[in-house]
């Protein structure tokens, strides 16, 4: 259960919030969820209790999930893939002045870095791939489609520096992996020439080798101050 200052925070302080998953990719079919994703500004004054505020907030509804400003930036530099991914969500559904200045700040979240998280993460998912495959003679055909569509992003944002989560013109072709229409052994030999296409375009990257946390450290800091000095805060 959420509690009552955990949900207050994510009601009164959300910045940024849109939706996610495959409504978002434009993979979204008739039983597909919403899967909502925000980001909150706990008020500066909470941080002067022993007790600090939470990192995240899981609900109040269903499949929705919210990071606290700081948390969500220092994960975002790290080229986390999910986070990345937030910020470049077609689909807005609330968003504050901050949340304008963080959306402005997207190009200062991306990195080369991007190249080892997102083949890293790939890589986690494709084992559990196998192991379904070995215990069930099938892999999970949604996590299939998913895991390919992260390769290509992946890929396209070190080609071009520049992050497009939506499938466009990939959409029937992967929706036929979800489908369990493709074979697995294609599905396999699609994800390792992704995985070596995402190694041949990070060598050539437009992106820098690192983020640039000196610009998101100076709006961290400076959100935080005026939220100090904001009447009623706390």
């Amino acid at each position: 259960m959420i509690s009552a200052d955990a949900e207050a925070l994510v009601r009164d302080h959300t910045v940024y919030s849109c939706v996610m998953g495959s409504r978002a990719f434009g993979l979204a079919t008739d039983g597909s969820d919403t899967d909502r994703r925000g980001v909150f500004l706990a008020p500066t004054p909470l941080f002067w209790r022993f007790d600090k505020p939470p990192t995240h907030v899981e609900g109040p509804a269903e499949e929705q999930f919210s990071w606290e400003l700081e948390r969500f930036c220092e994960l975002a530099l790290r080229a986390n893939p999910n986070v990345l991914e937030c910020l470049h969500s077609p689909l807005v559904e609330h968003i504050d002045a901050v949340g304008h200045e963080l959306l402005s700040l997207r190009g200062a979240f991306l990195s080369r870095l991007a190249h080892q998280t997102f083949v890293r993460y790939a890589l986690g998912q494709h084992r559990k791939l196998e192991a379904d495959v070995r215990q069930y003679g099938a892999p999970r055909w949604k996590h299939a489609m998913h895991l390919l569509r992260l390769l290509t992003s992946g890929r396209d944002l070190l080609r071009t520096g520049e992050l497009v989560i939506e499938v466009g013109p990939a959409r029937e072709e992967l929706l036929a992996v979800k489908r369990g229409e493709v074979p697995w052994s294609e599905v396999e030999r699609r994800m390792s020439r992704l995985a070596e296409e995402n190694d041949e375009a990070a060598e050539h990257s437009p992106l820098p080798l690192r983020p640039d946390r000196a610009r998101v450290e100076d709006f961290l800091i400076r959100t935080r101050r005026a939220s100090a000095l904001s009447p009623g805060h706390g």
